[in-house]
């Protein structure tokens, strides 16, 4: 499945390079582990033993046919969780699926919740994480630069928040004069 140059995503990492076979002792035995350089620009890697990739939710990235369709959910509103637990953990398997569906849908649901309150530095911690993979996906798809992936992503979100009704105005009661 994972050949050397191809590019894949790692749940919950994000798009990576795959890299040779690499051979380690541990606990006495040989083991074998794909090596996967991050393409998010932090410079980190991943050890993958060969024998375990199956069972990890490695996936190819998008098709660039996807990306319409990807942008198109992030201009839709959702609803988010009011009870941080439950949101914190809907999340978490969100971002674990790999599924970049499911990563627009926590991209958007933060930023929503975003713009009504402040977010709790966990809430903050897992927006900025599903931006980055998201953007750093669409990046590698499309063969544009991050910034540009991002001013994508931005005006998906954009288009959302300028579609939501404006609030209304209080109606004044009319005035009851004195006769």
């Amino acid at each position: 499945m994972l050949k050397f140059g191809n590019k894949v995503v790692y749940p919950y990492q994000g798009p990576c390079l795959i890299g040779g076979v690499v051979k380690r002792v541990i606990a006495g035995r040989p083991t074998s582990f794909y090596h996967l350089a991050l393409l998010d620009g932090s410079g980190g890697e991943l050890f993958i033993p060969v024998d375990k990739v199956n069972g990890l939710g490695i996936r190819q990235l998008m098709a660039k046919s996807e990306i319409p369709k990807l942008l198109g959910l992030l201009k839709k509103s959702a609803a988010t969780t009011t009870n941080w637990k439950q949101r914190a953990i809907d999340n978490f398997k969100l971002l674990t699926s790999g599924s970049i569906f499911d990563l627009a849908e926590v991209v958007e649901s933060l930023t929503e919740l975003n713009e009504t309150r402040l977010l709790s530095p966990r809430d903050r911690q897992t927006l900025d994480r599903a931006r980055r993979i998201l953007i750093c996906e669409i990046s590698e798809v499309t063969g544009e630069t991050k910034d540009a992936a991002e001013e994508e992503v931005d005006r998906a979100l954009n288009v959302r928040k300028r579609r939501e009704p404006t609030a209304r105005k209080k109606r004044s009661r009319p005035e009851v004069r004195d006769q």
